[in-house]
């Protein structure tokens, strides 16, 4: 791996809530088809339960997120990718499986405050209401004009990824969106 250089680094911006750019993190692409066999390997592998449709897993410094029916998201320390992938090399020898490192690939951003769905409802088409957005789930969807995935951590915090070619363009969006001045319906007082 070369120098890391997050996108962003640093950027900060403060509203109905707070826009963060985070720090470089291990990023690894598992895309297979989601059999028992497969499920049971990588899972004694990452020490992760797999999660089902839409979730997520955590454990301490690692997660997993479901990004489609056959597409895994390996979150893990930006410095423990090159070995990572070596064991899933080694592991999955012969096994029909995509495993990239999509680590540089990608900015993300850290949305926290009390007005979350507020905000993301200005810039997504997803669905944000309490009801079909909850708390582990994650979601592949736009930023306005960009593709864009959403990880809703807790009520009032997620984690939410771009290509890097548009980090720049997503923290506008997000800091403008998040600007005082008009909150939609998904606020409960």
């Amino acid at each position: 791996m070369s120098d890391v250089m997050a996108p962003m680094a640093d950027a900060r911006s403060d509203g109905l809530i707070s826009v963060e750019a985070l720090p470089p993190q291990g990023q690894i692409s598992l895309r297979c088809e989601l059999s028992d066999d497969y499920r049971t390997k990588l899972g004694a592998l990452l020490g992760l339960e797999l999660p089902e449709p839409l979730g997520a897993t955590r454990e301490g410094d690692r997660a997993l997120l479901w990004m489609a029916r056959d597409e895994l998201l390996l979150l893990l320390p930006y410095e423990q990718v090159p070995e990572m992938l070596e064991r899933l090399g080694s592991t999955f020898e012969g096994w029909f499986i995509a495993i990239t490192d999509v680590s540089d690939a990608r900015a993300q951003f850290r949305l926290s405050g009390p007005h979350l769905r507020d905000v993301l409802a200005k810039v997504t088409p997803a669905d944000m209401s309490p009801d079909a957005f909850t708390p582990g789930m994650v979601r592949r969807s736009r930023l306005a004009q960009v593709a864009a995935g959403y990880w809703l951590q807790s009520d009032t915090e997620a984690q939410v990824f771009v290509f890097r070619s548009v980090g720049e363009y997503a923290f506008q969006v997000l800091s403008l969106a998040a600007e005082p001045g008009g909150e939609v319906s998904y606020h409960e007082a």
